[in-house]
């Protein structure tokens, strides 16, 4: 899965309304939440720092939740943005957890030993595997 990297809010407006999921690495405001949700209707998670999360207001949080958005907290580590903007979920990823599945592990199993595998948040792993079955 391919993650849009934003940096700052006039990036919102360069967009693809078909991004599915977007880290915001800047401290976005409710306005910048609801403008990237109009310019990305088929959004299916936000993944933001969770210093940002935190001030994200209970109004916009429901928002998402009606919407059916999920609102991730983590980084992008060892991103380089002025190289690409997408930071990528790598195969091998899938595969674990295709893997892991198959071996009978439990969806909490499968998100822990991720989370100590890669530099990947648990929701993340969380999202990605609950969205792969």
């Amino acid at each position: 899965m391919k993650i849009r990297v934003v940096s700052s809010k006039e990036e919102i407006d360069t967009l693809s309304p078909n991004e599915e999921m977007v880290h915001l690495a800047f401290r976005p405001s409710n306005t910048d939440i609801l403008s990237l949700i109009m310019k990305c209707p088929q959004i299916k998670a936000l993944h933001i720092p969770s210093s940002y999360k935190r001030t994200i207001s209970n109004s916009v949080k429901m928002y998402l939740q009606m919407k059916g958005i999920e609102l991730l907290e983590g980084d992008v580590w060892g991103h380089r943005k002025d190289i690409n903007e997408y930071s990528e979920v790598s195969q091998g990823v899938y595969d674990r957890i295709d893997q892991y599945h198959k071996n009978g592990m439990s969806e909490n199993d499968i998100i822990e030993k991720l989370v100590r595998e890669t530099r990947l948040s648990s929701d993340l792993i969380s999202f990605l595997v609950k969205n792969r079955y």
